[in-house]
């Protein structure tokens, strides 16, 4: 596959990105100084980039109780067990990033349980690694088990949203070898 493409299928772009959708990547280059691979993905339908982004916004930084590093430890933790090569690569940044830690960055990505986490991380991402791993294996122990140490039923409701989300991106971005900006690979180290 080419370096400069972002995923290996050819989708006919089905329309021009709207004027909100190109004053969303504009504030991506603005503040990430590039527009990350999985939106320019979405962008050959209109309708599904509104969808992906707007489902990521809501997860990833609107209003929850979980830190914005914590909802990206679980995507690095839900990327870790599928193996994709693209929410690794770029949610590991972001936790470097929000944790200014870049070791932490990589314990998520190879091992977090080897990771000195809090008793509130490490339960969480015992869920999300169970979510993902063997769903249907999750029950009122589990759940219980993240009540006890101080997480919300709403908290919980949050974890599973980031968790099934990061399982869809990643079965969606291994599927079509959706290819990390190669920025990713530098920052917050």
């Amino acid at each position: 596959m080419p370096n400069d493409r972002v995923i290996a299928l050819e989708l006919e772009q089905e329309g021009d990105l709207t004027d909100r959708q190109q004053a969303y990547f504009d504030k991506c280059v603005e503040k990430l100084g590039m527009v990350p691979n999985v939106l320019k993905a979405y962008a050959f339908n209109s309708a599904k980039l509104d969808a992906f982004a707007n489902m990521y916004n809501d997860l990833m930084l609107g209003d929850s109780n979980l830190s914005k590093l914590e909802r990206e430890m679980i995507a690095v933790v839900v990327s870790s067990v599928n193996r994709c090569f693209y929410c690794l690569t770029a949610h590991g940044q972001a936790v470097r990033q929000y944790s200014d830690n870049p070791e932490l960055g990589e314990l998520m990505v190879m091992n977090y349980r080897a990771a000195d986490l809090t008793a509130k991380q490490r339960a969480m991402l015992d869920f999300s690694w169970k979510l993902t791993e063997t769903p249907w294996a999750v029950d009122e122990p589990d759940r219980q088990a993240l009540r006890d140490v101080g997480f919300s039923d709403r908290d919980i409701w949050d974890i599973a949203s980031v968790a099934a989300f990061f399982n869809m991106s990643n079965r969606v971005a291994t599927a079509t070898d959706m290819r990390p900006n190669p920025e990713y690979h530098g920052r917050n180290r």
